[in-house]
C-alpha cells in the first residue's frame, strides 16, 4: 500500500462519536490552529512581583497622557493599580475612627499573638482591612506590629481581634494611646457564588426551631467594572456604589466614592455596571432611580433593576461623571429597559451600545437631541450566562448564552458550535457569574472561560476562531483577561499573579523561579483502515513537525535543549474497545520525534508495527522549551487479514 497521509479537518468535534468524526480531530488541550494545522499554544510569564489578595474577576488596562501602562485590578478583597512589576492598594476607606473611639483600644494576653481591638460600632466583618496609625507600644507587642495593616476577625459589634507578628509579653486590658487612628477599608465580597442556608431562606415554620434551609440563598461574587477617565479611572462594584480613582505619578490616592468629590449630585446608588458611552456620557445600568422630590440632597429613590441613567457631557467642560441631576441645561438623564427583570450586562460597539437583560437584548444610540439616546429592543428571544461573557472582535458581538453561544453583527445569530455538547453538558451554573470572554486579536480567538461541572472555580476554557470558524478547548485556571493593548501581550490573572500570555513556551512561575512544561496534545478521532473490513498493519510513520520558535538552549544554565513532541498511533477493533497503544509483542506505538542540534531538521521516520481495523493519531509535548506546529504525516499500512 502507498503511504497514507494523515490530513484531518481543523478544529475539535466532540459532539459527535468518536467514531462518527472520522477525518477530524475529537479531544485535545492547550492546543490552538493556524491555517487549519494544529499547534501548541503560546506560554507566558508572570509580570508582577508583588502578588494581589483575593480572588481577582476585573482587569482594565490603559495609559496616562505622560505615558504610565496601569492595569486596573479588582478582587473580592480589595482594588489595585498594577505598573511595572509593582502593585498599589486603592482600596477605598470605609470609616476612619480616631480618639475617643480609638483610644487604649487594644488588649493583650501574655504569650499571644493575637491583639483584641475595642472600637464601638465598628462596621468590620471578618476578613476587613484595617490599618492603624499613631498607636503606641502595648504588652510588648512594638508599635511596628501595630501601626500596619491588618486581617480582621469579628468578635462582636464592638470588637475584633488581629495577628500581630511578636508575641505579647504581659496581660493588658486596655493601651496603645488616645492618639489612634483606625482606617477601615470597604468591606470584602464573596470570592464566589456562596449558598446561604440561614435565617430567611425558606419558609417559617418549616421545622424546629433554628433549623436550616435545604434551598439555599446564592450570595453573588464581587464584580467590577470600570472605564477611564482622562488619566483617572471609574470603578464600581456590581449591584454597589461607583468609585472614583484620582491618578497621581506616585500611584499613592486610594479610590473615593465618586458621590464624594466636588460637584457631585444624584450619583446613583446600588449600580450593577458603569461603562462610558463614546459621547462622554458615563452610564449606570440598573441603579437608584432620580427622585427629584426626595428628601435626600442626593435625589435618589428605588433601585431599579432596568433602568439606565446617564451623567451629564458639558458643551465647554466635556464629561462630567459626576453630575448626574437631569435639568433642562444639560445632558444627564435616563431611560428604561422593557424586556426582562435585570439588565445583566452591557458593551460599546461601533455605533451603538447594547444592553442585555436576562432575556432580551437592546441597543442604546446616541441621538444629540433633547432625548440624548434613544432605546431600540434587537431581540426579546436571547439570553446571556453571566455579566462578563460577552466580547467583540471584527465589529461583530459574541456571548456564552445559557445553552449556546450567540453571535450579533446587525442581527443576532446562533453560533454554530462542535463543542456544545461538551461544554453545556459540563457546567457548574452556580457559578456563572464567575464566567468571562476575552479575545485573543493576534490568532482571530474568541475565548470564554468557565467552571466545569465539578469545580467552583474556573478550569476550563473554549475558544471560537472566528477566521476559520472552528471550535477548540482545554485547561486553564484564569479568573479575567483582556487583550494585547498598552502592554504587548494578552495578559491574565489567577491566584495573586498577572500573566502575560503568548509570551515564551513554558508556564512561566512567580518571583523568578523555573518555568515548566506545558503539557499540550491533540488526538484525532479513530480512521477506518480498509473501511474497517480487514486488519492492516501500521510498520512506520514519516513524521511532519515544525519546531520553529523552541528553545535550543536553556536560558538560565546555557545547556542544550532538544525539543521533541510524542507521536501515538493507538489502533482498536471495534469502535468501544479500549484503544491500545502497544503491539501485540508489547512494543509501545509511542513514538518520540525530536530535532537534532538545529530546529528546522526533523526525524525522518520511526517504526511503529501496530496492528488493527481502526486507528487514531496524537501528538503531545511535555518538555521545557518546546513548540511544534504538525504538519501532514504519513503511514506505512499493509492489509494484514480479513475481519472474522
Amino acid at each position: 500500500m502507498p503511504l497514507t497521509r494523515l490530513q484531518f479537518k481543523p478544529g475539535i468535534n466532540k459532539d459527535k462519536t468518536n467514531y462518527s468524526e472520522e477525518g477530524g480531530w475529537f479531544e485535545g488541550d492547550k492546543i490552538r490552529f493556524r491555517q487549519g494545522y494544529p499547534e501548541k499554544i503560546g506560554g507566558w510569564k508572570v509580570k508582577n512581583f508583588q502578588d494581589y489578595v483575593g480572588e481577582a474577576r476585573s482587569l482594565y488596562s490603559y495609559a496616562t497622557l505622560n505615558g504610565d501602562a496601569l492595569l486596573g485590578i479588582g478582587t473580592h478583597l480589595k482594588m489595585y493599580i498594577n505598573s511595572g512589576t509593582n502593585m498599589y492598594d486603592i482600596t477605598p476607606i470605609r470609616s476612619t475612627r480616631t480618639t475617643a473611639d480609638t483610644d487604649n483600644c487594644f488588649a493583650t494576653t501574655n504569650t499571644s499573638t493575637t491583639v483584641t481591638v475595642t472600637i464601638s460600632g465598628h462596621g468590620a466583618i471578618t476578613g476587613d482591612y484595617v490599618t492603624f496609625s499613631g498607636a503606641t507600644a502595648v504588652g510588648g507587642v512594638p508599635t511596628g506590629d501595630l501601626n500596619i495593616e491588618h486581617e480582621v476577625t469579628v468578635v462582636d459589634s464592638n470588637t475584633f481581634t488581629i495577628t500581630v507578628a511578636t508575641a505579647a509579653t504581659s496581660t493588658v486590658a486596655a493601651g496603645g494611646g488616645t492618639s489612634i487612628n483606625a482606617a477601615f477599608q470597604i468591606n470584602i465580597g464573596y470570592a464566589t457564588s456562596t449558598a446561604g442556608y440561614g435565617w430567611g431562606t425558606s419558609t417559617w415554620s418549616r421545622g424546629t426551631w433554628g433549623s436550616g434551609s435545604t434551598s439555599p440563598i446564592y450570595n453573588s461574587p464581587r464584580l467590577f467594572s470600570q472605564d477611564r477617565f482622562n488619566n483617572d479611572l471609574i470603578i464600581n462594584i456590581r449591584n454597589s456604589y461607583i468609585y472614583y480613582w484620582e491618578y497621581n505619578t506616585g500611584l499613592s490616592n486610594r479610590a473615593v466614592l465618586l458621590s464624594s468629590i466636588a460637584g457631585a449630585v444624584a450619583v446613583p446608588q446600588q449600580v450593577g455596571k458603569i461603562l462610558f458611552a463614546p459621547s462622554g456620557h458615563l452610564f449606570a445600568f440598573g441603579c437608584t432611580n432620580y427622585d427629584a422630590g426626595a428628601a435626600s440632597p442626593d435625589y435618589l429613590g428605588s433601585y431599579d433593576p432596568l433602568l439606565v441613567r446617564w451623567s451629564n457631557v458639558d458643551a465647554d467642560v466635556g464629561p462630567e461623571p459626576e453630575k448626574w441631576q437631569p435639568t433642562v441645561t444639560n445632558t444627564a438623564g435616563f431611560l428604561r429597559l422593557k424586556t426582562g427583570s435585570e439588565i445583566i450586562t452591557a458593551l460599546n460597539t461601533r455605533q451603538e451600545t447594547l444592553v442585555w437583560t436576562d432575556y432580551s437584548l437592546s441597543s442604546i444610540q446616541f441621538l444629540g437631541t433633547a432625548e440624548v439616546f434613544g432605546l431600540q429592543e434587537l431581540s426579546a428571544n436571547v439570553n446571556i450566562m453571566g455579566p462578563n461573557v460577552v466580547a467583540e472582535a471584527n465589529n461583530n458581538v459574541f456571548w456564552m448564552g445559557n445553552d449556546k453561544f450567540y453571535a450579533y453583527s446587525g442581527r443576532v445569530d446562533t453560533l454554530p458550535c462542535t463543542l456544545k455538547q461538551y461544554v453545556f453538558e459540563d457546567i457548574n451554573r452556580d457559578q456563572k457569574e464567575l464566567y468571562f470572554a476575552g479575545t485573543n486579536s493576534q490568532f482571530n480567538e474568541i475565548i470564554w472561560f468557565y467552571c466545569s461541572a465539578d469545580s467552583n472555580s474556573i478550569n476550563r476554557y473554549v475558544i471560537y476562531n472566528y477566521q476559520e470558524e472552528i471550535w477548540y478547548y482545554g485547561s486553564l485556571a484564569r479568573t479575567a483577561w483582556i487583550d494585547t493593548s498598552i502592554i504587548e501581550y494578552p495578559v491574565a490573572l489567577n491566584n495573586g499573579w498577572v500573566y502575560t500570555h503568548e509570551d515564551g513556551k513554558d508556564d512561566g512561575q512567580p518571583l523568578g523561579a523555573a518555568p515548566v512544561a506545558i503539557d499540550s496534545y491533540i488526538q484525532s478521532s479513530d480512521i477506518d483502515m480498509e473501511d474497517g473490513d480487514k486488519y492492516v498493519l501500521l510498520r512506520r510513520m514519516i513524521p511532519d513537525v515544525n519546531f520553529t520558535n523552541s528553545d535550543t538552549t536553556n536560558s538560565v544554565t546555557g545547556a542544550a535543549i532538544i525539543p521533541e513532541v510524542t507521536m501515538t498511533v493507538g489502533v482498536r477493533n471495534f469502535p468501544g474497545a479500549a484503544n491500545a497503544t502497544s503491539s501485540a509483542s508489547g512494543n509501545s506505538n509511542a513514538k518520540d520525534v525530536v530535532t537534532s542540534a538545529t530546529v528546522d531538521l526533523y526525524t525522518n521516520q520511526v517504526y511503529i508495527r501496530a496492528r488493527g481495523r481502526q486507528m487514531n493519531f496524537k501528538i503531545a509535548s511535555d518538555t521545557v522549551g518546546t513548540q511544534w506546529q504538525l504538519g501532514i504525516p504519513r503511514i506505512d499500512a499493509r492489509l494484514d487479514g480479513k475481519r472474522s
